[in-house]
């Protein structure tokens, strides 16, 4: 499983900008008026992933297969939009088919780039886009338990969605039902305000490094835990470059990773996902699962077939596959070990799968 961010923000904070510098693309416009994007741009990214790379060597393998992330262009959004402003319905529509929410929030200054406000306040603009998006999902929950529709509903979807009209009543966040409902039934709801949240804060070029006043401000009310700090037009800049000048010039502003690795990172932290590999000299390849995924799980990514009939996993963890350069020697060495049914798979673990056909 890949998994899906959708970039959301007001219009004119960066958005198609930093889309297209994540995909290394310009299918995304970015134009210098409001709604220049309608229908979203899907850019589907390979994860870069060193691990990969070193056992694709060890394997001699064919090919070498990342695992995807997919990035969503998602239309700015305006005050009103629950209600249909700035054909907002159509576009809070797509936040429901994502895993995750980028939400760009504009900290620079610019007499260039037109603001839909008076002033920049990522503080606020932030609110326009959560505030929106709760007045959704009241909409939705009332709709959906109105009498003629509640009979229809599943008895833990009846439960969720009383659940959430109650904290939405006393104005209470609706990221609490995380705690008190299983996230695969939730999901299933619809409910766009308990989606996992990066905040990317975009900034110029000389605030990249350290931040701005906007960003402090910012920090100081969200907090650090889910916010990056990221420069949508130096992310395409260095798009353009050779491996040798991108190095050179990320240096020279102090910038450690790309705005794409820092996203990436942060999307497997806040979704809870883990990668395993399978590696032979046909091909190694990446796969992604949710944490404490159990062996026949993983399979499956693989192949419903492999988890139907599954057996036994072989098992090498990444250290001892690369300090024993392959599965022979990690046979030999001891260091491959027989995993059944209940075993969960580690981050990183290579693994080779036993199955009926």
């Amino acid at each position: 499983m890949g998994f899906k961010c959708g970039i959301v923000g007001l219009p004119n904070v960066g958005k198609s900008t930093l889309f297209n510098a994540l995909t290394n693309s310009s299918k995304a416009q970015a134009e210098n008026f409001p709604f220049c994007t309608i229908d979203p741009n899907i850019g589907v990214v390979p994860v870069p992933d060193q691990r990969l790379d070193e056992l694709s060597q060890i394997s001699s393998s064919k090919k070498k297969i990342n695992t995807t992330i997919s990035f969503v262009d998602i239309a700015g959004l305006v005050k009103g939009a629950s209600k249909g402003e700035g054909l907002g319905n159509k576009f809070l529509s797509h936040i429901r088919e994502v895993d995750a929410i980028i939400h760009m929030i504009r900290c620079f200054d610019s007499d260039d780039i037109q603001n839909v406000n008076p002033n920049v306040d990522p503080i606020r603009d932030l609110e326009i886009i959560e505030t929106e998006m709760m007045l959704a999902d009241l909409e939705s929950i009332q709709k959906r338990l109105d009498k003629k529709n509640k009979k229809n509903l599943l008895p833990e979807h009846l439960a969720i969605l009383e659940t959430a009209l109650d904290f939405l009543n006393n104005n209470k966040n609706l990221s609490a039902l995380n705690e008190q409902f299983d996230i695969k039934t939730l999901n299933q709801t619809g409910l766009l305000s308990i989606k996992p949240k990066i905040f990317v804060c975009n900034v110029d070029e000389n605030s990249v490094a350290k931040g701005n006043k906007y960003t402090t401000s910012f920090i100081e009310k969200f907090g650090r835990d889910n916010t990056l700090i990221i420069s949508a037009d130096i992310e395409n800049q260095i798009n353009q470059f050779t491996k040798e000048e991108k190095t050179n010039y990320m240096a020279m502003i102090g910038l450690d990773e790309t705005g794409l690795n820092q996203l990436i990172k942060k999307g497997y932290d806040i979704l809870k996902l883990d990668t395993f590999f399978t590696s032979g000299p046909e091909e190694t390849r990446a796969w992604t699962i949710k944490k404490n995924c159990t062996a026949p799980k993983a399979a499956g990514e693989i192949h419903s077939d492999f988890e139907k009939g599954f057996i036994r996993a072989e098992t090498v963890s990444y250290k001892d596959f690369i300090e024993s350069k392959g599965w022979l020697n990690s046979k030999n060495n001891g260091k491959m070990r027989l995993e059944g049914k209940d075993y969960v798979v580690k981050d990183g673990d290579i693994l080779n799968f036993r199955f009926n056909t």
